[in-house]
Order: C-alpha cells, then sequence, then structure tokens
C-alpha cells in the first residue's frame, strides 16, 4: 500500500515539475543549438508499427549501451524468431547507432519516454512489450511501476552502479527499495555491483551475477602477411589528431633501446594519413603503406590505410595503444585487442569505455598511462620484461574467462519468461 501511495505522489510531482521546466529546459537547448530531438516520442506521442503482442524490447541510453546490446539482439533475433523486436534509446547520438546498427535487426526504433504517467502510459500502451530488458542501471520510478502494474517482466542487465551514483542511492534507499522491487531481475556486471545494488534495497533473490556482455566478442578469422617475423610489433589504434606526435615520439626512443620493435599506426579517419606520413618524415624512421603491400620486413612503420583490417590487425601484434586517450573523445573500445591476448594501453582520457577499462586495468591486461613518459617506460616494459608480458597475456585471458557467458545468461532468463 505505501509503495503505491508513494508512486501516486511521486507521479504527480514529477509531472508537476516536468511541465514547469520543459518551457525553460527547451529554451537552453535552443540557445545552445541542441534540439530536443524525440521529444515528441519520449512524451509518448509516438507512430509505431502494429508489432502484435509478442514483443521484445530493449534499452540503451546512449552510444556504448547500444553497441553493448547488438550481438544479444541478433541472438533473440535467432532465438526467438516470433517476437518483434523494439529498441530504445535516450540521446541522439544514441538514436543515430542504432539507427545505423540494428536496421536489419529490430522492427521498430524508437526513443525511451520521459519518465512521467502519461508518457509512460501511453508508450506502453503502443509498443505492449512481452518483456523489457534496461541495460547498465537506469532506475527509472514511474516507468518501473508502470510495468508492474501491467504485469511487463522488466529487466535490468549489464547492470552496475558507480561509487558516486551509489552513495546517493544509499542515502535514499528508504525510496529506491521500493522501486527496486518492481523488477523481475537485476543482472549485474560483478559481484560488487550485484552487492551495491542490494544495499540499496534490491532484493537479494531477484539480484545475480551475469558477467558483461561487452565481453562476448568473438575473435576474427585471420590470415594476414604483414612480415612481423620475430619482430616485436606494436599497435597503435584508432589515434586521433594530436596523438600520433605522441605515439611516434614513444616509438623512436624505445626503438632505441629495441632495435626490433615495429609499429602498425592506425589512424581513426583515415583522410589524415597523408598528414601523419608527414610526421614520420620527421622521425627518421622508414615507413610503407598498408595499401601497396608494404611490410615490415623492409619498413619500420606502416601507416594502416585500409578499411576494416584494424580488429584482425590486433591479432599479429604484442600488444596495442588505443587511441581517443590523450584528448577528450574518451577512447575507443579495447576488447578488440584484448580478446586475442594482447594487453592495452590507454591514455587518461577513458570515459566512453570506463567500465570495461576499470576490468582491465585491475589486472595487467590494461594500462592506463597518464602522460606521453609514462607510455614510452611501459611499452618498453612490455617489450624487455618478457615475465611481466606473459602475465599480461595470461591476464587478458582471465579476464575474459571471468566475463564470459553473459549473453547466454540473459537468453536463459527469456527462455524462463517467454514460455
Amino acid at each position: 500500500m505505501y509503495n503505491i501511495k508513494q508512486m501516486f505522489i511521486y507521479g504527480i510531482l514529477s509531472t508537476i515539475i516536468f511541465l514547469t521546466l520543459l518551457p525553460f529546459y527547451y529554451i537552453v537547448r535552443v540557445i545552445q543549438k541542441k534540439y530536443l530531438y524525440g521529444w515528441k516520442e519520449k512524451l509518448g506521442f509516438l507512430k509505431s508499427p502494429d508489432l502484435g503482442e509478442k514483443v521484445i524490447m530493449l534499452h540503451g541510453v546512449s552510444v556504448g549501451e547500444v553497441i553493448a546490446l547488438e550481438n544479444l539482439t541478433k541472438k533473440i533475433k535467432e532465438t526467438f524468431p516470433e517476437f518483434k523486436i523494439v529498441v530504445t534509446t535516450g540521446t541522439k547520438t544514441g538514436q543515430d547507432i542504432a539507427n545505423k546498427k540494428y536496421k536489419e535487426i529490430a522492427d521498430f526504433i524508437t526513443y525511451f519516454p520521459f519518465d512521467i504517467p502519461f508518457a509512460v502510459n501511453s508508450f506502453l500502451n503502443k509498443i505492449k512489450p512481452s518483456v523489457v530488458l534496461i541495460a547498465e542501471t537506469e532506475l527509472w520510478p514511474n516507468f518501473a511501476y508502470l510495468c508492474k502494474k501491467k504485469n511487463i517482466p522488466l529487466l535490468v542487465i549489464n547492470g552496475r552502479i558507480s561509487d558516486s551514483t551509489f552513495n546517493a542511492y544509499k542515502r535514499l534507499k528508504f525510496f529506491f527499495k521500493h522501486i527496486l522491487k518492481n523488477y523481475t531481475g537485476i543482472y549485474t556486471q560483478s559481484n560488487e555491483d550485484r552487492d551495491k545494488l542490494i544495499a540499496i534495497g534490491a532484493s537479494p533473490d531477484k539480484t545475480e551475477f551475469m558477467g558483461n556482455l561487452k565481453f562476448d566478442i568473438k575473435k576474427q578469422d585471420v590470415n594476414i602477411d604483414i612480415g612481423k617475423g620475430s619482430n616485436k610489433l606494436i599497435i597503435a589504434g584508432s589515434t586521433h589528431k594530436g596523438e600520433d606526435e605522441i605515439v611516434l615520439n614513444a616509438f623512436k626512443n624505445v626503438k632505441a633501446k629495441v632495435p626490433n620493435a615495429k609499429l602498425l599506426l592506425a589512424s581513426r579517419h583515415i583522410e589524415r594519413v597523408p598528414d601523419i606520413a608527414e610526421l614520420i618524415k620527421t622521425t627518421g624512421l622508414s615507413f610503407g603503406y598498408r595499401s601497396k603491400g608494404d611490410t615490415f620486413s623492409n619498413y619500420d612503420i606502416i601507416l594502416l590505410d585500409t578499411l576494416g583490417e584494424l580488429g584482425k590487425m590486433y591479432s599479429l601484434c604484442d600488444f596495442a595503444f588505443i587511441g581517443g586517450s590523450f584528448n577528450t573523445t574518451g577512447g575507443h573500445n579495447p576488447l578488440e585487442a584484448a580478446v586475442y591476448n594482447k594487453p592495452v594501453i590507454t591514455g587518461p582520457s577513458i570515459h566512453n569505455f570506463k567500465d570495461i577499462y576499470g576490468i582491465l586495468t585491475h589486472t595487467n591486461a590494461g594500462k592506463l598511462v597518464k602522460t606521453p613518459q609514462e607510455l614510452e617506460e611501459y611499452m618498453l616494459k612490455l617489450l624487455t620484461d618478457e615475465k611481466f608480458y606473459q602475465e599480461a597475456e595470461r591476464d587478458c585471458l582471465k579476464v575474459f574467462e571471468s566475463q564470459k557467458g553473459a549473453l547466454e545468461f540473459v537468453i536463459n532468463k527469456l527462455k524462463q519468461i517467454i514460455k
């Protein structure tokens, strides 16, 4: 009874606050030229196709979550072909990625509703989901309550909770423990996340460790000869402007101490290759181009100026530096290298993959360096300390072993719900 009264009051207050602030928020966004993309859909005024009575809905708020759900969504499509699939996001960038990646998988892609009763109610009445899967940990009180009221199973998958969020939620446990009761299942990336959610009121019986969906990636079949031989190969992958100078300077200094070191340099933006070539010329090191079939038999550095090959190239390296991390980009996916048991190095900007790096850097599978000098020192350590390097390789394997099975975990849970 208390939960119903609480949600009734919360629903009224959240609606009043939302409607009061919306005009001001809209004006600010227009001034900032950041428009309210999808605001009609978020208010529940969406035009959905006739999806029928069998619908599986997946929600990823932004880019990272949407990407993490891709393999799971494909598996759901394969396992439950009679069900329609709806994918929702909360941001414009997430929506763009969803439309790109899920075009052939999802039956409908739209925005997640604002957490106010009339928007959520309208959304659920139109989508009619048989089950809802929320990636990471977004606790929307009205959405959770109305799913429970409509007998729609609601699952948190790949759940995690940061220390700062945990501390804030813990102070409001009296509120969140009632919200969490509305969830059918809460499945977390780590046992630590599980314990945190239980501490703020989640039921121990409904809260389980599942692993991380982002680690459910497959190695690519590789048949590439780039003349590595017995040389030590470093890959600098997905580099951005300003990072190539850092990598090249570190590599030049490292190579002076490790003569058989080689570098494969892959810019995130292939149109930057001519500029990078000019930078390499200033180092005095020899270089060639992948597109011309050049190999390390003749060159110190190969510029990867072809598309779609970087993922396979990681299988050939000894370790990799992952770019987008010495600027404000927020890093790129380190698992493309780590899946081949290749240790990875990143700069300090990792907000796009903070959870993954949190797992990798708890071991020697990954290393966060704060300065170019630290990058050079760690590269040299991996190249010269054979015992340490072997431990780092083994840690990559151990990390994937500890995280594997998340996808099958979710599929099995769905099989129990969808009968």
